[in-house]
């Protein structure tokens, strides 16, 4: 009984997911019509990527890249700026939890050794936001995005056009919350990260540049997904294994309940009305509660106004603390340092988060 607890706890989306999923099955009854719910670009270009991405992590390339800057900084700020900074830009290819579970336990290790811990918080903080707002630029930096790049069937350049002006303010943005760090000098920088293993980072490398190619459409998914999977039963199977499969189910179990709810006449033409002229404000709220993939994935299929979804649930994954999964594996690593302080974390977490939540709502507003 304690495992299932333990599980709920660990995966609440999945489990209210699954559970949607099911009960939406009462109302629609499973036939062949199920199997035009899933889209299956999307899961093969997710799985792919987590794997590919592991495989970097785990060769030391993210690290050795946060080593080289951060060795660099003179300055509490200036050390935070560049641990902000390096989980704005890397998010953008190895989507933001990826970037949070490898330079949230990086930030703690550096601040740790150059004495100053009683920072970590606020770095933390601004490094969630930096990443949930640098990963949306392009369709591989989070999975709503990539979903909603092949729903709506945009080209990398109607993408950017959309992402870029928004993305540009939130650098700027980021960077300002930089400020709110102390300008005091670093009594020791940190030490420099081991090097990343050169053989191991071209090969997967490689495999990444593949699975963008299959985001750009140049490459069918069908042969990245085979091509992924063939050089790693080769050259290191176990990565294999390193996918979140939780988070593919729970895109399997929304794809079950948004599909099921779009055969329902009434909910769907409901759901229709209701976003109707307001899919930015609808998505936005919806992340609030829901988180933003899971909001990506049920709307989707009730509005045509992608711009403004991409929009909402981008600028939305900011506010609550479950608006984006992301923020949620932030507050859990950083709860499992020393000395955490998660109650000063949730409160400067909400400050800022609120804040560049209305600032770029202002933004889409004046470069609409």
């Amino acid at each position: 009984m304690s495992g299932i607890k333990g599980f709920f706890r660990r995966e609440p989306v999945l489990v209210i997911a699954a559970l949607a999923a099911a009960v939406s099955c009462c109302f629609v009854p499973p036939d062949r019509g199920y199997l035009e719910y899933f889209d299956l670009r999307t899961l093969a270009l997710l799985y792919c990527l987590m794997t590919v991405v592991a495989g970097l992590n785990q060769a030391g390339l993210f690290t050795r890249l946060a080593g080289s800057l951060c060795a660099r900084a003179g300055s509490v700020r200036r050390l935070g700026l560049a641990l902000v900074l390096l989980s704005f830009f890397s998010s953008m290819l190895i989507t933001n939890d990826v970037a949070l579970i490898t330079f949230v336990p990086f930030a703690a290790a550096v601040l740790v050794l150059a004495h100053r811990p009683g920072d970590l918080s606020r770095v933390v903080v601004l490094q969630t936001a930096a990443a949930n707002l640098g990963s949306m630029l392009t369709p591989v930096g989070n999975p709503q995005n990539l979903y909603l790049y092949s729903r709506y069937g945009f080209s990398m350049g109607d993408f950017l056009s959309i992402t870029f002006p928004v993305w540009c303010v939130s650098l700027v943005l980021c960077a300002a919350g930089c400020l709110l760090l102390p300008g005091a000098a670093l009594e020791r920088g940190p030490a420099q990260a081991p090097a990343a293993v050169g053989k191991s980072v071209w090969l997967h490398g490689g495999l990444f540049l593949l699975c963008l190619l299959t985001v750009l459409r140049i490459l069918p998914w069908p042969f990245m997904l085979g091509g992924v999977i063939l050089v790693l039963l080769i050259a290191d199977r176990k990565l294999l294994g390193k996918a979140d499969l939780f988070l593919l189910l729970t895109f399997a179990a929304f794809f079950v309940f948004s599909g099921n709810l779009a055969r329902i006449p009434a909910v769907s033409e409901a759901l229709k009305k209701l976003m109707l002229g307001r899919e930015y404000g609808v998505s936005l709220l919806a992340s609030q509660v829901i988180s933003n993939v899971p909001a990506a994935l049920l709307l989707s299929g009730f509005t045509e106004a992608g711009k403004e979804l991409v929009l909402g649930v981008d600028i939305g994954g900011l506010g609550t603390p479950i608006a984006s999964l992301a923020s949620l594996i932030s507050l859990k690593l950083y709860s499992r340092t020393e000395g955490a302080k998660p109650g000063r974390f949730l409160c400067e977490f909400l400050v800022v988060n609120l804040v560049l939540l209305g600032l770029l709502t202002l933004a889409k507003m004046l470069l609409a």
